[in-house]
């Protein structure tokens, strides 16, 4: 049982007509750089989770020469909070690239889009197609799972076989007309029905011409890539306070809060210790608090906060990427959730009354200072 891509087209299309998503933002207004913003905030974020975070980025930023010319530090605290942080510091250097070799305009040819920061084959593909009208197949995570199951591909959908497979499935069905609105219907109807769990088969324009379901497969299709155990990674946090300013660091591009702020981390107790002898001539941490747990993609995040209270309220020079920071205006830098988490406890706690870390077994574990 294989639907023919024509079919696969027309039944998708009639259905987006009255089922698919007309309301989303950068729908009443699609130009390409609209379409771009959406589509990289999109990637491994659901669209509820983006609307916001689009409205503030397009007000702040409403094309290419604004997102351009902005400080790094603009863009990162406009996107604090949205994760994967790669995303905004490539569509920050991709805008700044096209002012300078396309004049401020994204290019209409693929493989100019291609060639910027952070444009992949199905990023450009969508932005052609949603805004130009440009026929090119995509093959974002939804679009992957509705031609696999439909389609029966087996294989792992990240693997090379399944990926050549998936994309000639995805230039068969792209029709030549109406393409933007099969590209939107593509990537709703795995959003909306024939999502990752419990697909609802019965309201989907492709049930009669799916191979996943008339196998009784929808549940292994596609299958799911083989991931390693996940891991618990500890880190120790120096909160130094001065006064109403806490101590941040800019954190390296490669890491994962690349381009963000955030006290300095360590990964274990000695090297938090040493560095609070060495920076504030202090035995130790004020008081530790509470664990913050954090969960990435594929690993866990333990984060030990050592509050270094500064006597006198002075702070010493902060050198490098550093800067101290006024804990009454978290948004002017952008920082990783938790740490913002963090900093806005203590900015409501001005008399020190947070509560101290507690051990396992329930009891307050000693400060290692005593004020």
């Amino acid at each position: 049982m294989s639907l023919a891509p024509d079919a696969f087209a027309a039944s998708l299309l009639a259905w987006f007509d009255v089922h698919g998503r007309h309301d989303l933002p950068w729908q009443s207004d699609p130009t390409p750089y609209r379409v771009w913003v959406s589509e990289v905030m999109l990637q491994q974020t659901q669209v509820e989770t983006v609307r916001p975070y689009y409205a503030r980025f397009i007000a702040r930023f409403p094309d290419v020469a604004a997102l351009a010319a902005a400080p790094q530090d603009d863009v990162m605290r406009l996107w604090s909070g949205l994760g994967y942080y790669a995303r905004a510091r490539n569509l920050h250097g991709a805008a700044q690239e096209i002012v300078a070799r396309h004049g401020g305009e994204l290019p209409d040819s693929f493989a100019a889009l291609t060639a910027l920061p952070g444009i992949g084959r199905s990023t450009a593909g969508a932005i052609l197609a949603l805004s130009r009208g440009q026929r090119h197949p995509i093959l974002d995570g939804n679009a992957k799972r509705v031609l696999a199951r439909v389609y029966l591909v087996e294989e792992t959908p990240y693997s090379s076989a399944a990926m050549k497979k998936l994309w000639a499935l995805a230039e068969a069905a792209t029709p030549v007309a109406r393409v933007a609105a099969y590209t939107q219907a593509i990537m709703d109807l795995g959003a909306t029905v024939c999502t990752r769990a419990n697909p609802a088969c019965d309201r989907c324009p492709l049930e009669s011409g799916c191979g996943a379901l008339a196998a009784g497969r929808t549940a292994e299709i596609p299958a799911a890539r083989r991931r390693a155990p996940r891991r618990l990674r500890q880190s120790h946090m120096v909160v130094a306070l001065a006064g109403r300013r806490v101590l941040l660091e800019r954190r390296p591009a490669p890491g994962i809060w690349g381009g963000l702020w955030a006290p300095p981390e360590f990964p274990d107790a000695e090297g938090a210790a040493s560095y609070i002898a060495n920076r504030f001539s202090m035995a130790g941490p004020t008081r530790r608090l509470p664990t913050i747990h954090h969960v990435f993609t594929h690993f866990d995040l333990d984060i030990e906060p050592w509050l270094v209270e500064l006597p006198g309220g002075s702070p010493p020079a902060a050198d490098g990427e550093a800067r101290w920071h006024e804990l009454a205006a978290p948004d002017g830098v952008g920082l990783p959730a938790p740490v913002a988490r963090l900093l806005e406890e203590l900015r409501d706690d001005p008399d020190g009354s947070m509560r101290e870390a507690r051990p396992r077994g329930g009891r307050p574990r000693s400060p290692a200072v005593s004020r």
